[in-house]
């Protein structure tokens, strides 16, 4: 069961306490900017673990400017759609809550609160990465009111959006709660990982299918059912692409699985190797 810090209280709950219950996963963005996609992200992970362990969800969305612009580059970016939450007259009865927040951004005073750390632009100052805890007022000296972009981050997004998957990976590959820069290194670093494991993938294709490791499986589901550790999943991907006990057919189901939780779309190039 997948198991969640609530940022406000430090403490590790269920993320949902009612099997097959419903849970409402409400993202929380008001900006057009890196940090924005970042919290967006990090509830389309929670999202997909949740409904990968049978649990039906609700996905909705509280912003109050650019919200168009935030929904295309989330859509860009592979993050499924989320309803908007001012459209919502009640609540469908759900068994639980769970609020993704920014650091630094009120927290609704329902549910469970899951903090994001800020992502920063590489034409963005270091400073801008200072924030508060999610639902505690902003520290430090950022670069603009809380809630709202720098002129810096506003303008790094469209550029970093030009490699949508490489932007994905690299929101990915650090804790939620620290903050990552996305400069070149970062952007270029995923981009070559995306590459051999997608030239991987394909190639493992081509083998007899054969199940995913009981082992395997074990240690992937214990990464995300564990607050979300989408590193450690990551870990583990690594781990499979050169133990040398596994065959390539698990290697390629351990991948196409993980995938569904992770988005990278690392089956792209099925069928493209001569």
């Amino acid at each position: 069961m997948l198991r969640i810090t609530d940022a406000r209280t430090g403490e590790t709950v269920d993320a949902a306490p009612a099997r097959r219950g419903l849970t409402r996963v409400e993202a929380h963005a008001s900006a057009f900017d890196p940090s924005s996609l970042r919290v967006l992200l990090v509830a389309d992970l929670l999202v997909r673990a949740l409904e990968l362990g049978g649990t039906p969800v609700w996905a909705m969305l509280t912003g109050h400017r650019r919200q168009a612009e935030l929904r295309g580059a989330a859509a860009t970016l592979g993050i499924h759609p989320f309803e908007d939450a001012h459209d919502l007259a009640s609540g469908l009865g759900e068994a639980q809550i769970v609020h993704v927040v920014g650091d630094g951004a009120a927290a609704p005073a329902d549910g469970v609160v899951v903090g994001v750390a800020p992502a920063v632009g590489a034409g963005e100052p270091s400073g801008s990465a200072s924030a508060a805890p999610a639902g505690e007022p902003s520290t430090g000296a950022p670069a603009a009111r809380a809630g709202e972009p720098s002129a810096a981050a506003s303008a790094d997004l469209p550029g970093l959006l030009s490699d949508p998957s490489a932007l994905r990976y690299a929101l990915l590959a650090g804790p939620r709660t620290t903050p990552v820069r996305l400069d070149a290194a970062a952007l270029d670093e995923a981009g070559r990982t995306l590459a051999r494991w997608r030239q991987a993938v394909a190639t493992w294709a081509r083998r007899p299918s054969r199940p995913i490791p009981d082992e395997v499986r074990g240690r992937l589901r214990a990464a995300w059912e564990d607050d979300l550790d989408v590193p450690e999943v990551l870990n583990v991907l690594r781990w499979v692409e050169t133990a040398p006990d596994l065959t390539d057919g698990a290697r390629f189901e351990t991948y196409a699985y993980t995938d569904r939780l992770l988005g990278l779309d690392l089956a792209r190039d099925l069928g493209t190797l001569a």
